[in-house]
This record gives structure tokens, C-alpha cells and sequence, in this order.
């Protein structure tokens, strides 16, 4: 480290406040703001105050913009109010008629639906590929190629992308990389150092961190962050005030609830590795596990979100097992201090998903790993007696 700059658990606690300017008080404070007054028609038409609307801009915004930046080393940062709006947004800023966009095949579903059903309507050329291709982006990649969109691992199967011989290959050819990093976060994986020049966070996940508000940042780098300024301002996309509140909030404490979310996670997933029932347990910190070179080599930690492949059952076995536990909720998003478990299906086109035993997406939350594996049994016991 440089003299002078702070780790990334500082950062967390730091970054965004600024008590010498607020009365002392700790925490940034919350603005709700739509109109914002300019004292002179100079400063109106000029837009020389530091806010000018609520939309663009305010202390509330400001401290979480920063945050971010601080925290993954980028140059701006824009708010959206959900993940799918940061995915959308950033796609959008970035992109125009005419355009060849490549999209990681085990990209988050919703994004998949929203480049196949919107970003086409468009005139803009969608195409997926394997994600496990790497430096071979780069026989994908056309004239018009603008943007590479990265998400690793991926969702619902977790596959690690090999990020910096994708984005050389990318840059080498002029495109754009985006990554989703929510799995990881900027505390386990910098993207930026990693080759990427959009980091977008589902921040809705950890950064809130307790399933109560739906947040999406957008980080850039100098090269990209001007369009996407711009594009944000034209779609018109603001979170609320009380949201990036809580957002702020969450942002505390991220660091010692994510080293939780892996311990338990990987505790689980190596119990999960034992039964009978399982075939497959996929997790990037496993040694098993295709990716894990990678994800030792460019992560730093990881998430407590995996999946697991149970042998072939009846769907009324995996009812059973599933409906009547008592820790682990059926419902979507994670992150949160909560363990959740939802069966999931792989949506691929540029790959294919083999396996015929349901998946299970695993989100690992605070409880005491002894009871969830406790509960976990007693599933298991009821999906046993369902065969």
C-alpha cells in the first residue's frame, strides 16, 4: 500500500462522510429534495451551484457516489434504484443502433431478458457466449463490437471468468467491459484492476445488506464514466433518499457480515458436499470446483451465495424438503442477513446446462451454521421419505 491510503475495512466506515461539514454528526444526512433554488438567473442558466435538482444530485447522493468510488477505485459513480436499472442503464449509456453487444451466457436472468427483449428492439446486434471462453472473446468480436458484458461467477451456476484475458482481448479491439460484481462485491474482487471499466453492483444485496431496500450503483472508469453520466441523466432514474440512507447504513458494517456470509458459506457448502442426496455442490472456493484457480488467483474472498445438484428426485420429494423448512426462505434476491434457498433454472443459449437433478441456489445468511445444517437434514430426511 501507498502512504497515505486507507484499507478497503476503513474504507467502509469512512468513506462518503463528512461530519466537519454536517454539525459534527456522523452520518451523512438525508435531503429530500426535487426543487433546489438558485439565487441568481446567472447561477440558474449557468448551473454553477454544486445542486441544481434532486434527480442530478444531492448530499445524500453524493455520499454514497463517493463511497463507491473510494471503495473500488473508480472515477464517478451514478445511483439507480435496483441492480436490473444499474445493468440497464449502464447497457443503455453505452450503446446505440447499429451495435454488437457479447454477453456472458450465464449472465443474471433478468438481464438476459432485458438485452434479448429490449436492447434488439433497439438495433442493437445481442450475442452470448461461453463464459468460460477467455482470451477467445476476441474471435467473437466485430467491427462494431461495443461492449463485453462480464458477470463472474455467474448466476445460478457460477462459472469464473478469466476477467483479465477477456478485457485485454476486448481493449484490444476497442470495446467497452462491464462487469456485474455484485457476487463478490469491491471488497473480494477489484474490478477495475482486473480490466473491467463499468463495475455495476447490485447494491439491493450486500451493500443494503438486511432485504429491506433495492439500490444499483454504476462505477466507472475516466473513459466511460462521461456517457454514463449522461445517459443516466436522460433516462431519468434516481433512488430515493431513504433508500441510499439505508445504503449508507449498510455499507458500515459490509465487511464483517461478508467475512461471515463466506465462512458459513463455505461450512455449508462442504457439509452440503457430504450427503447423499447431492451430486454437485458449486462453489468457487471449493478445490473442486472448475474456476477455483481463477477465483484464488483474482479474488479475494467470496460471497456466501453457491448452488447445489441434487441427484434426481420427484417434485414432490423436493416440495417436501423444501416447504417445510424453517430457516431457510423461498423467496428471491439475497444478500441479505437471512439464508435463503430457491430451486433455479439456467437459461443458456451460447452453452448447455446437462444436468437433470434440480438446482438449488444457496444464499448462506447469519444464523449458526450448525442450525442450518440441522435444518437441512431434517429437509433432506423429508425429501428421503417423499422417493
Amino acid at each position: 500500500m501507498k502512504k497515505g491510503e486507507k484499507r478497503p475495512e476503513t474504507l467502509l466506515v469512512t468513506s462518503g462522510r463528512k461530519p466537519d461539514e454536517n454539525h459534527g454528526i456522523i452520518n451523512p444526512p438525508v435531503y429530500h429534495a426535487s426543487t433546489i433554488l438558485h439565487p441568481t438567473m446567472k447561477v440558474l442558466k449557468e448551473a454553477s451551484q454544486p445542486y441544481t435538482y434532486g434527480r442530478r444530485r444531492t448530499p445524500t447522493i453524493e455520499a454514497l457516489q463517493e463511497a463507491m468510488c473510494e471503495l473500488e477505485g473508480g472515477h464517478g459513480c451514478v445511483i439507480t434504484p435496483s441492480g436490473l436499472s444499474a445493468v440497464s442503464t449502464a447497457l443503455l449509456a453505452n450503446l446505440k443502433a447499429g451495435d454488437h453487444l457479447l454477453v456472458t451466457d450465464s449472465v443474471y436472468g433478468p438481464s438476459r431478458t432485458f438485452c434479448e427483449q429490449m436492447l434488439t428492439r433497439y438495433g442493437v446486434e445481442v450475442e452470448f457466449y461461453d463464459p468460460l471462453i477467455g482470451a477467445d472473446i476476441g474471435l467473437l468480436m466485430k467491427d462494431n463490437t461495443a461492449v463485453v458484458f462480464t458477470e463472474t461467477p455467474g448466476s445460478q451456476t457460477f462459472e469464473v471468468q478469466d476477467l483479465p484475458a477477456i478485457s485485454e482481448a476486448a481493449h484490444a479491439k476497442g470495446a467497452i467491459v462491464m462487469l456485474d460484481n455484485t457476487w463478490a462485491t469491491p471488497l473480494f474482487f477489484d474490478a477495475f484492476a482486473n480490466g473491467a471499466d463499468i463495475s455495476i453492483q447490485a447494491a439491493t444485496k450486500y451493500i443494503v445488506g438486511h432485504s429491506d431496500a433495492m439500490m444499483g450503483t454504476i462505477t466507472c472508469n475516466a473513459r466511460t464514466f462521461k456517457a454514463t453520466l449522461r445517459g443516466h441523466g436522460h433516462l431519468g432514474v434516481t433512488a430515493g433518499p431513504d433508500d441510499i440512507y439505508l445504503a449508507l447504513r449498510g455499507i458500515r458494517t459490509m465487511g464483517v457480515r461478508l467475512r461471515q456470509h463466506m465462512e458459513t458459506g463455505i461450512a455449508l457448502a462442504r457439509w452440503l458436499e457430504q450427503r447423499p442426496e447431492v451430486k454437485e455442490v458449486i462453489h468457487p472456493a471449493l478445490e473442486n470446483h472448475p474456476g477455483h484457480a481463477i477465483w484464488k488467483r483474482d479474488f479475494k474472498g467470496a460471497s456466501g451465495l453457491f448452488a447445489a445438484v441434487l441427484h434426481p428426485v420427484p417434485e414432490k420429494a423436493l416440495a417436501a424438503m423444501l416447504d417445510g423448512l424453517e430457516l431457510f426462505g423461498m423467496g428471491y434476491s439475497w444478500g441479505g442477513y437471512e439464508s435463503l434457498i430457491v430451486p433455479a433454472e439456467p437459461h443458456r443459449s451460447a452453452t448447455e446446462w446437462k444436468e437433470e437433478g434440480p438446482l438449488l441456489r444457496i444464499h448462506a445468511g447469519l444464523e449458526h451454521i450448525d442450525d442450518l445444517t440441522a435444518d437441512l437434514d431434517a429437509g433432506f430426511a423429508r425429501l428421503n421419505k417423499e422417493k
